[in-house]
């Protein structure tokens, strides 16, 4: 595939084992589970007990076999069950409660290992959805998945949610197909790009469904993307509006040395009421001038502050995207 100009991707949840496996036929006390207890199967799986060394070990050498067998420059580790038995017989009356720290301990220690071995491998957090994002694991990988729900206008909240802690960079942000396989809501192709465009942006379609126009539509918002995606995953975020008091949600991204901005803003269904026409930006250096790099315009930047960028129109469900770049000031010539 590396040939074709396309990287691969591993997907695999490495915690996790089936009972019909020779690995739980031949090492059943591997599991979590309670002397003399039946075992809860979820997703015909049981947790393997990272808590014991041997198996943290038999983890990371199966592993490594498989990320140096293979030409793999991504994994996607998920964990999609809870822990329903957490007993260890062997070490029963030896405080019990060690599994939940020494399994985060071993988890860690694998990761770090595997990370250092192959050092060209990315590595993304998943658990059910977003339900291992911490400062612990985000040291240990690239990204996170946020979560499960992909529907755009949802995202708006569960996204501002979570940047208030996390960078956008480490946030997977994916375009899924409309309408969306978990609410059914029907959203536009650039709406849901918008949106995802807020973090790293991913594609988790049927592309094989989509029409031409969607694809050449698709192609044509990526672009967009690659051009500012150094500015939304290493920028400075500033927000600008958010749905949880309005309605419209809206950030901006300005790099470092303040000469590029980005806008992203988006709504959903109009409710009776005022809307607003404009969108004031934050940070800008007030006596410059800034290009829309869409319609080459250009505006001072304390017009931008002051009045702000127009919103296209109060229809349900739009959004806007709006790249600014800081202007050379003129200078006299004698």
């Amino acid at each position: 595939m590396q040939e074709l100009g396309l990287e691969f991707g591993l997907w695999f949840e490495p915690e996790m084992v089936n009972p019909d496996s020779d690995l739980y036929r031949s090492r059943p006390d591997w599991v979590y589970h309670f002397a003399h207890r039946s075992h809860t199967e979820w997703r015909n799986q049981l947790v393997l007990n990272l808590a014991r060394s041997d198996v943290a070990e038999w983890l990371y050498n199966t592993l490594d076999r498989v990320l140096s067998g293979q030409a793999i420059d991504f994994v996607k580790w998920d964990m999609n069950r809870h822990i329903t038995e957490p007993g260890w017989p062997a070490m029963t009356g030896a405080n019990p409660e060690r599994i939940w720290t020494e399994h985060v301990r071993n988890l860690y220690d694998v990761l770090e290992r595997l990370r250092s071995a192959h050092p060209g491998v990315a590595f993304e957090s998943c658990s059910g959805g977003g339900g291992r994002i911490d400062l612990g694991i985000l040291s240990r990988v690239e990204q996170v998945w946020t979560s499960d729900n992909t529907d755009a206008w949802d995202r708006v909240a569960i996204q501002e949610g979570f940047s208030q802690v996390y960078p956008a960079m480490a946030m997977m942000a994916w375009v899924t197909d409309s309408p969306n396989p978990l609410t059914a809501r029907r959203l536009s192709l650039r709406y849901r790009f918008h949106v995802a465009m807020s973090g790293s942006l991913g594609i988790g379609g049927h592309l094989d469904r989509w029409s031409t126009s969607e694809l050449d539509q698709a192609r044509e918002l990526i672009a967009t993307y690659k051009s500012v995606r150094h500015i939304v995953q290493l920028g400075r975020l500033y927000r600008l509006a958010s749905t949880r008091t309005g309605p419209v949600g809206a950030v901006e991204y300005l790099t470092e040395a303040g000469d590029e901005a980005v806008v992203l803003a988006y709504w959903g269904a109009r409710n009776y009421g005022p809307y607003p026409a404009h969108l004031r930006l934050a940070a800008l250096e007030p006596g410059a001038r800034y290009r829309d790099m869409a319609t080459g315009e250009e505006r001072g930047g304390a017009e931008l502050m002051s009045f702000g960028v127009e919103l296209p129109g109060p229809l349900d469900f739009g959004s806007t995207l709006v790249h600014l770049v800081r202007q050379p000031k003129l200078t006299a010539t004698p």
